[in-house]
Formats: structure tokens, C-alpha cells, sequence
């Protein structure tokens, strides 16, 4: 029983028993069905692109998973959550197709601009979305979950005004290749791994990561000991908004167009569920909050995706799919709670306490 209470604290215990978990239903469901065991991870080469329905889950969780980092950091240093994150998306998107179209806008097969340039006017407003929501965090001392919520209504509103409130359709081939194929790889698991490489080696080889820590745990002591929590709050804010910029990319380049109504829709509901699967407090108390983990919220996003996938196989309507994953949401913020927990604690002491007046009676 030691072993295995040891085991159910570890960070990583949770998004990777979720992950087990729907796994085995995907099993279960393809035995009932008269398919092999294996079949969930058939991995196979059809017209020279990897196919099954694990590649199928990593690429399609890609966007999520992006979003996720930038969401980890958010979380850990102000203790709420960036809920902006899907219009932003939209908005980059926006920006980046209607750049690269031009005048031939709302369909176009030749780029405009140079596609660095559509790119990066991008993740410049990503930058400058996340830049507005951390100066309201940090420095106005707003709650986060309020201050974000300016742009979730009108960042998407937005980008239909870029748009001119019209679906811009970007017809070409470098372009596509963001969200499309790099040999027989799907590009977007590339983007999300080098994101995350990238992320990792920060937070490992500088400061950063304990910066950050510090500052979600207690940012008056924080600031006490020489750190700015502000900038640091700030920071993090702006790296969501990149990460929001880049999935904005990758989403609009998979269907070669900027929908405002419809891409990043209901991802901040994912981002916030994949933070929360791996094992990441979104309580927002001195004791849990600050720390985090990285890898963690990556399985989480990756599992999101993957009960998204088996409730489409399961034939559950998209419609009904927000309501599980609210659930989800629920469980896991009920569980993380201090009055929860307390409940757990006390009565793990009181059957220890009997055990002991037991073993005492016996002796």
C-alpha cells in the first residue's frame, strides 16, 4: 500500500493513468467490434504519409498541445487561466491569411507578401495579444480569468473585421505545409515538438523555470527577494500569446484558410483540461500553486485529443463533447481543492489513528 500511495503522488500519475484509461476503452471497443486487440496502434504508410490513429491523435492534438505550454506558464505564475487563447488563434490566423492573400482576398493561389512575413505578423499578434491581457494581470492587478475574458469576446470579433468578415482561402502549397506534410511526417507534431524542446531546454538551462515557480507560490516573497514578479507574470502572459500565434498557423494552414468563427473555438475548454491532466493545480493556493509541470500538460493535451477520438468512435455527438470534457474539468478542480484534500487528510489520519489503538489493544 506504501508503494502504491507513493505511486498516486507522483505529478505524472495522473495524465498518464487518463491516458491508460482511454486507451483501454479504445481496446475494449475494437475487441467488442471484431477487430484486433492492436488495433488502436496500427501505425502504416498510405501514399507516403503516416496514417493510424495514433498519428491521427497526435496531429490533430497539436494545436492543443501548444496551447498547453503556453497555458502551463500562465497558470503556474498567476494562478488563474488565459481563456482568450481560441480567439487569439482565430485573430493570428486572421492577420497571417489576410497578409498572404492581398488584394485577391478572399481567395488567393499566389502569395501576396513574403510567406516569413504572413508568419510573423502572426506571432506578432499573438505577442501583442498576450502582451495586453499580462499588463492587465501584472500591473492592474485584474483577475485573470476576468482580464482575459476582453479578448475571448472580441478578439474573435476581431478577426472577422480583418477578414472583412469573410473566410479567407490561401491556395498554396508553402503555405499548406505548415499544417500539412513534411516528407511522411505530419507537420504539425513537428511544430508542437520543436515548441516543446524549445520551452524545456529555457526552463532547465536558465533561471526561468524557477523564476516562475517562485512567483506562483508567493509573489510578494517573490518580489521580497529581488524578483520582478510583474515582468515575470508578464512574460508568461506573452508566451501564451505566442504559443496562441502559432497554433493560429498551424490551425489555419491545415485548412488553407482563416475561419474566424470556427478555428481555436472551444480550445481554451482543451488547454485548460490538458493543464489540469497533468498534474497541474489550478486551485491557486500557496501550496500548490507555483509549480508545474511541462511534460504532464503535453499527455494531457494528447489525451484530450485522444477522448475526443473514441468519442467519435463511440458515436457521441461533437455537440455533446464540451459536456464531458466540463466534467473532467470539475472532477479534477473538486479533487484539487484545499477543503477536499483536507477532508482526504483527515480521514487517512483517523483509520491510521485506529490502526494504531488496534495494534495497542493487541499487544
Amino acid at each position: 500500500m506504501s508503494k502504491l500511495k507513493k505511486l498516486t503522488k507522483q505529478q505524472l500519475f495522473l495524465p498518464i493513468f487518463c491516458m491508460l484509461l482511454v486507451l483501454c476503452v479504445n481496446i475494449i471497443y475494437d475487441v467488442s467490434q471484431g477487430r484486433d486487440f492492436y488495433d488502436f496502434f496500427r501505425i502504416y504508410i498510405q501514399n507516403d504519409m503516416l496514417n493510424g490513429r495514433i498519428i491521427n491523435i497526435l496531429n490533430r492534438g497539436s494545436e492543443v498541445a501548444i496551447l498547453a505550454i503556453g497555458m502551463t506558464l500562465v497558470v503556474s505564475s498567476s494562478a488563474g487561466t488565459d481563456i482568450s487563447v481560441g480567439s487569439v488563434m482565430a485573430l493570428s490566423a486572421g492577420v497571417c491569411c489576410t497578409l498572404l492573400a492581398g488584394a485577391a482576398a478572399p481567395q488567393a493561389t499566389e502569395l501576396a507578401v513574403p510567406l516569413i512575413v504572413g508568419v510573423l505578423a502572426a506571432l506578432v499578434m499573438g505577442c501583442i495579444c498576450g502582451a495586453f491581457n499580462g499588463a492587465l494581470v501584472a500591473y492592474l492587478n485584474i483577475q485573470p480569468m476576468v482580464a482575459t475574458l476582453i479578448l475571448w469576446t472580441a478578439a474573435r470579433a476581431i478577426g472577422l473585421l480583418v477578414c472583412n468578415n469573410l473566410i479567407v482561402y490561401v491556395r498554396n502549397d508553402s503555405f499548406a505545409m505548415f499544417g500539412g506534410y513534411i516528407g511522411p511526417i505530419p507537420t504539425p507534431i513537428i511544430i508542437a515538438a520543436v515548441c516543446v524542446a524549445v520551452v524545456t531546454i529555457v526552463l532547465k538551462k536558465s533561471a526561468m523555470g524557477m523564476y516562475i515557480q517562485s512567483v506562483g507560490i508567493n509573489k510578494k516573497a517573490s518580489r521580497i527577494a529581488g524578483l520582478n514578479s510583474q515582468k515575470i507574470i508578464f512574460l508568461c502572459y506573452v508566451l501564451c500569446g505566442l504559443c496562441a500565434g502559432i497554433a493560429g498557423v498551424v490551425a489555419s494552414s491545415r485548412i488553407t484558410s482563416a475561419d474566424s468563427n470556427n478555428i481555436g473555438l472551444n480550445f481554451e475548454m482543451d488547454a485548460i483540461l490538458a493543464v489540469a491532466l497533468g498534474g497541474n493545480s489550478l486551485a491557486g493556493n500557496s501550496l500548490a500553486g507555483g509549480r508545474f509541470n511541462l511534460a504532464g500538460s503535453i499527455i494531457g493535451a494528447y489525451t484530450i485529443q485522444a477522448i475526443t477520438t473514441t468519442m467519435y468512435n463511440l458515436g457521441v455527438s461533437s455537440a455533446v463533447n464540451p459536456v464531458f470534457k466540463a466534467i473532467i474539468v470539475i472532477l479534477i478542480v473538486a479533487v484539487q481543492a484545499p477543503p477536499v484534500k483536507a477532508y482526504f487528510k483527515k480521514l487517512s489520519a483517523k483509520r491510521q489513528a485506529e490502526k494504531e489503538v488496534k495494534g495497542a489493544v493487541g499487544v
